[in-house]
């Protein structure tokens, strides 16, 4: 299928590696332009000069923290004018209630709710302009049913998900779509982390781990970037223009849920 979107420019953020990553690199498959982004250059250059190879499309990358002023004023320079946001960020680190203090929530909302904001603020009016645009907020299945380990994501990734409610349905007359995308467990490095914390705390492998993980997804397996990313594409894609504030779960049948 033909996405429509030859030649657009996107900004992909924490695009380095995960999903991220099969973002970026669906949407190149698909002839967009890219801006990435992600904290370490290293692994964000090397990812970049393979999209490069494999599709030959421009792209441009910054290394920077875009929870910070500085780092999303330069980012914000580099992505002038794009036609698609990709947020994305790394989780907050697991535990319990007991576990989190006041400075916890204000990094995780930092991270996972007030950058995305900032990004959809200064870019979606651009967008409205021209009359096209697209946003992706990558967010969790723990916007649909909460994880207790995952408390601080619980939390931020839920005020992004209001804020795009309302959000979505203001800006959509003007051909500017919102939609979240809610990962279940893919295979990541966030998936090794999460698996990790489970062999710690019950002293068994990482193939158990994985293993005990994957009998509760009904199809039996970690998602990856590859279908991960197709979904992206798609969304972001011309075809997708009535879809609008939707919360597009991927993770397996895992979230037992009629609606």
């Amino acid at each position: 299928m033909d996405l429509g979107i030859k030649g657009k420019r996107a900004l992909v953020c924490a695009s380095s590696k995960g999903l991220g990553l099969g973002c970026a690199r669906a949407l190149a498959e698909a002839g967009v332009n890219l801006v990435m982004n992600a904290r370490g250059a290293e692994a964000l250059e090397a990812s970049a000069a393979a999209i490069r190879a494999d599709f030959g499309v421009e792209v441009v990358t910054v290394a920077a923290d875009v929870t910070t002023e500085e780092g999303r004023a330069r980012l914000l320079e580099a992505a002038s004018g794009v036609d698609i946001l990709v947020n994305n960020a790394g989780g907050p680190p697991p535990g319990m209630w007991t576990d989190w203090e006041r400075e916890d929530f204000i990094k995780a909302l930092d991270a996972n709710m007030l950058t995305p904001i900032a990004l959809i603020k200064a870019l979606v009016p651009g967008m409205m302009e021209r009359g096209w645009g697209r946003v992706v907020n990558i967010t969790s299945q723990s916007v649909k049913a909460p994880i207790a380990v995952l408390g601080l994501s619980n939390s931020a990734r839920a005020g992004l998900t209001g804020y795009v409610a309302g959000t979505s349905r203001q800006v959509a007359g003007k051909g500017v779509t919102i939609n979240n995308m809610l990962p279940g467990i893919h295979a990541t490095d966030r998936a090794v982390s999460l698996d990790k914390g489970v062999t710690e705390a019950q002293g068994i492998s990482m193939e158990e781990a994985k293993a005990q993980r994957c009998a509760g997804i009904p199809v039996g397996r970690y998602g990856t970037i590859e279908e991960f990313g197709a979904t992206c594409a798609f969304l972001c894609s011309t075809h997708a223009g009535f879809i609008v504030g939707q919360n597009i779960l991927l993770d397996g049948g895992g979230v037992n849920a009629t609606l």
